[in-house]
């Protein structure tokens, strides 16, 4: 079977240095990030078009790893899109509704994915209540990690490199993924 081709779609503003995506879009073996023209005012159609067309130019199987904003983009994906991917790791979905910079994407789809998927929320995300992030992920039909405390799983609340999130990608595979240095698993990327 073809490797998948981990997908890294950041959210609102992106995700900068030192950020896991960040690091997972440096390290992890085949990784490719989503390009916005506008990452400061969102629109929708836009977005939505630089994911599809990265997915659907893949050569194979396609693994997302999104994160607030990049987890509603990948909901609303067409069904083309979404038929080319295996697996979606959906960290700390928005809310567009709370935001009015994000309200073209709003209304969130609330229609089960066709694909596996781990919905991964904080008790005290200041961007998405917790309550709301389980309402997405019983929709979508995808696994629910709710971590106690831990912000918007983001830098700013200390998560930077994130073995946890590692491991829940490399749940999504069917094989170990592979950091450039050619070490496997769920070491954390800081030892490398």
């Amino acid at each position: 079977m073809t490797r998948p081709t981990i997908v890294i779609v950041p959210g609102w503003r992106d995700s900068g240095p030192g950020h896991w995506q960040s690091l997972w879009a440096e390290r992890i073996q085949g990784a490719v990030r989503v390009e916005q023209d506008d990452w400061i005012t969102p629109v929708r159609a836009a977005w939505v078009a630089s994911l599809e067309k990265l997915v659907l130019e893949s050569p194979g199987p396609v693994v997302i790893a999104a994160h607030s904003l990049g987890c509603i983009a990948t909901t609303h994906l067409s069904e083309a899109a979404a038929a080319r991917i295996s697996g979606a790791l959906l960290v700390a979905p928005a809310d567009p509704e709370r935001r009015a910079v994000l309200t073209d994407f709003a209304p969130v789809p609330y229609a089960k994915l066709p694909y596996r998927s781990i919905v991964v929320a904080s008790s005290n995300d200041p961007y998405c209540p917790v309550r709301l992030a389980g309402a997405y992920a019983r929709a979508w039909g995808s696994e629910f990690v709710r971590m106690q405390n831990a912000g918007h799983i983001n830098i700013d609340s200390g998560h930077g490199d994130w073995p946890l999130g590692l491991a829940l990608l490399q749940s999504l595979t069917d094989e170990p993924t592979t950091l450039l240095d050619g070490r496997r698993n769920f070491e954390p990327l800081a030892t490398l």
